[in-house]
């Protein structure tokens, strides 16, 4: 015998069993999915979202206005520009999925956001070369060690290093082409790695288009604290993608993203002009200034 409400007895179902039938409805229509995750997922967004909409009385106008927004999100990503990144980032999707995906383990270096400039085919650098490729800012010498979390060297592991120049943009924000902020280098025997980059600025995020907007809309400022990119990998290790950020900038506790971690907070100690580089490099008159950033990475699958 059927059990779907008559029509007669649907008029007298009140607007909370209504909406709550709703949910269930399309919640249970994923439930001959055959693959597991993908059910938990989509029943799980549809409860949520549908949540969200009871929560908050969402209007008509309102769900139209969102989906203009995503669409006009849509619009703007390309090759070289993730707005749908930037959107996860400064709702703090990005940090929260991170959290959650890379659960602390003993004394493993802080993973923190993604970030969307990252580009494939970095070029090579030798330990202590330069990262910079004719991007303009104070030079920074960088150097540390990468370890496992007992203690022991890592040698060989894949070091990615990426930042913006002091105009707070990345080389993929400029029209020349040019590839200047990025490399990628190996650690030495030891675990060894050092090279020569730009002393991290503050920069806003792009702020030219719906996310922009959108903040500008809610009070809140585009800009990112000072940080210098890493992406570490190595056989048998979990893949760290991090920064490190400049120990007083003002931003650290407004960063747009909420990617700041106490424990990523570095001193990048300033030299005075004269000041002899590590590696003998005439710096001329020039202020540079210097960072320790030692890496500890956990094992994979923890």
């Amino acid at each position: 015998m059927s059990t779907e409400p008559t029509a007669a007895s649907a008029a007298e179902l009140t607007p909370e069993e209504v909406e709550s039938r709703l949910t269930a409805a399309v919640a249970g229509s994923f439930d001959s999915c055959s693959d597991d995750r993908l059910r938990q997922l989509l029943q799980s967004l549809v409860t949520h979202l549908h949540g969200f909409i009871r929560d908050v009385r969402l209007t008509e106008a309102e769900w139209s206005a969102a989906i203009e927004f995503l669409t006009r999100v849509g619009d703007i990503t390309d090759d070289k520009r993730q707005e749908f990144i930037l959107l996860s980032d400064v709702l703090g999707a990005s940090m929260q999925t991170i959290n959650v995906s890379n659960r602390p383990f003993k004394d493993a270096t802080e993973a923190t956001v993604f970030g969307p400039f990252f580009v494939d085919d970095a070029p090579p650098i030798e330990n202590g070369g330069d990262i910079a490729g004719g991007g303009t800012g104070q030079a920074c010498w960088v150097e540390g060690v990468v370890r496992d979390t007992d203690g022991a060297p890592i040698p060989d592991a894949r070091i990615e290093v990426w930042e913006a120049d002091e105009e707070g943009l990345y080389d993929v924000q400029h029209e020349d082409e040019q590839v200047y902020g990025r490399a990628h280098l190996y650690s030495e025997k030891d675990g060894a790695f050092r090279f020569w980059a730009l002393t991290p600025t503050p920069y806003p995020i792009p702020d030219d288009g719906p996310v922009g907007k959108m903040l500008e809309a809610t009070g809140r400022s585009p800009m990112r604290a000072s940080h210098l990119h890493f992406m570490v990998s190595a056989p048998q290790m979990r893949t760290l993608v991090t920064h490190i950020f400049v120990e007083g900038d003002e931003l650290l506790k407004t960063d747009t993203v909420f990617g700041v971690k106490e424990s990523l907070i570095k001193k990048f100690e300033q030299q005075p002009s004269g000041t002899p580089a590590p590696d003998g490099r005439d710096l001329g008159d020039e202020t540079w200034a210097r960072a320790r950033f030692d890496i500890v990475l956990a094992p994979e699958g923890v």
